[in-house]
């Protein structure tokens, strides 16, 4: 599957859902039994995840988010939290650009939404997942 099938005007509006879902993320944030409860019935969802580079990222991002709440890695800021949980909630959102519903083409946008974020947060993931590995100590908080 490749995103390349979307246009340019796909990806601006993409952007803007994502920029609309960050008020949502900053919400959910603010409640953790909320935020709890959001991250169990994705790690639900996720279990039927296809394989894929890109899509490793999905449950990379959960366990992101969910060692920062619980404050075990705090070492990327608080912007790149909320993209990441509104990337998630753009994830699981059934009707965005291109309906999930429809086979194969349903999650070419949530793909692309996958790739904005991922050039935006990128080395705070590959520095999470160095963290995770044991390559590099504990970080203090960044923010």
């Amino acid at each position: 599957m490749s995103e390349a099938i979307l246009t340019n005007e796909d990806e601006e509006k993409i952007n803007k859902r994502l920029k609309r879902k960050e008020k949502m993320a900053k919400i959910l944030l603010a409640s953790e039994q909320k935020m709890d409860e959001f991250l169990r019935k994705l790690e639900e969802e996720l279990k039927t995840l296809p394989q894929g580079e890109k899509l490793a990222n999905i449950p990379v991002f959960v366990s992101m988010v969910k060692s920062y709440i619980k404050k075990e890695y705090t070492a990327f800021p608080m912007n790149t939290l909320v993209s990441i949980v509104a990337l998630l909630l753009y994830w699981v959102a059934p009707i965005d650009i291109i309906p999930d519903k429809i086979p194969v083409w349903g999650k070419m946008d949530d793909l692309c939404a996958l790739s904005i974020v991922l050039r935006g947060v990128g080395k705070d993931v590959e520095d999470y997942k160095a963290w995770k590995k044991g390559e590099i100590n504990k970080p203090l908080f960044k923010d």
